[in-house]
């Protein structure tokens, strides 16, 4: 159920905003901001998904559309701020945040400086730096001398691939015609913005849950800057999708599907309120087999002394006996080795008797 659509020109400040909210009015609200050079139209193609789970916040930003195009340049700060100040005019603390290219940097900034603000962000085809100084300065000097009608063409070659231009003429001139409708002033005054734009380091600290999307084939903001943007967030998911810079159209039901899984996944589960309690109520026993420690350790000091000494005694008494054992049997064996000698020295008298009487006999017998 899509719900009521409302849509007004909003004040925030001494500046006009064009604003169209549009969901069930219970569900969890979804901010989403468009890209450079385009207007909230861009999203038509996500409102029937997203407006079934989601109270969907879309506008034209500073410069865009039906929006305030005041004198330039704005700053990637003012834009962040514009969004805070339509959530706070619309009486929402805490919002889920997607926005592509232009709006994925203002999702950067918003996650860096309102964290609190937002619940999950959907960061697609942008990055947290958009190429060299040089090639946006060049861009602005297209739009000062031409207008509008000098960038068209490179635009939508950058924005869609040939394949869908030539399948989707309609879609093509829609957004063609959202670009050059766009106030020139308002146009380079981004684009002054993204031109000055550098968060690469302060990625790092972002501590929200966050899903990058990417265009394979996307030459604005190449795939390897999202999966920079990917690495640097600490958790954040990744997905590519078959389209140029604008995957919401090119690709939109894969953009769709990506988007409302990521931001309808069931939220990480809470610690219990009454987890440090316990953790508090088990430092006791702790404490007391702190205080047993000394007396278990003197304990079996003890043990190994006493042990070390029987061990001692022990040794002692072997040795003692041994020793009365080897005087004892002295006598016998030496008694054993006397009568041992004397029977050897008897043998060897009598054989040697006994060889001298043969031989006597023997030379006798010669004789006669």
């Amino acid at each position: 159920m899509r719900g009521e659509l409302t849509m007004a020109e909003m004040k925030i400040g001494a500046e006009t905003f064009n604003i169209e909210v549009e969901g069930p009015e219970n569900a969890p609200v979804l901010m989403i901001s468009n890209s450079l050079g385009s207007n909230l139209h861009m999203w038509d193609d996500q409102i029937p998904a997203l407006t079934k789970h989601f109270r969907v916040v879309r506008y034209d930003s500073r410069g865009h559309g039906k929006s305030a195009a005041p004198a330039g340049p704005y700053s990637l700060e003012q834009l962040g701020k514009d969004a805070l100040a339509i959530l706070d005019a619309l009486g929402v603390k805490k919002a889920h945040w997607m926005g592509l290219s232009k709006g994925g940097a203002v999702g950067q900034w918003l996650l860096l400086n309102a964290p609190d603000r937002i619940e999950r962000a959907v960061l697609a085809n942008t990055a947290a730096q958009f190429g060299s100084a040089d090639t946006w300065n060049d861009r602005l000097r297209i739009v000062r001398e031409q207008g509008m009608a000098g960038l068209v063409q490179a635009v939508i070659d950058r924005w869609f691939t040939k394949e869908f231009q030539a399948k989707a003429p309609e879609t093509i001139a829609r957004i063609k015609a959202a670009f050059e409708m766009t106030p020139a002033e308002g146009y380079a005054a981004c684009m002054a913005a993204l031109r000055d734009l550098d968060l690469r380091d302060a990625l790092r600290n972002i501590r929200n849950q966050v899903l990058v999307i990417i265009g394979k084939s996307d030459p604005a903001t190449p795939p390897e800057a999202g999966k920079a943007i990917a690495d640097a967030i600490p958790g954040a998911r990744l997905v590519e999708l078959d389209a140029a810079h604008l995957s919401n159209i090119e690709a939109a039901d894969a953009f769709n599907k990506a988007v409302v899984d990521f931001l309808t996944a069931p939220a990480k589960p809470a610690r219990p309120k009454s987890f440090p309690r316990r953790k508090q109520a088990a430092k006791k026993p702790v404490k007391k087999a702190a205080k047993a420690r000394p007396a278990a350790r003197a304990a079996k000091k003890a043990a190994r002394k006493s042990a070390k000494k029987a061990s001692k005694t022990t040794k002692k008494a072997a040795t003692k006996g041994a020793k009365k054992a080897a005087r004892k049997a002295a006598p016998k064996t030496a008694a054993k080795k006397a009568v041992k000698k004397a029977a050897r020295k008897t043998a060897k008298k009598t054989a040697g008797k006994t060889v001298r009487k043969a031989a006597k006999k023997g030379a006798k017998k010669s004789r006669k």
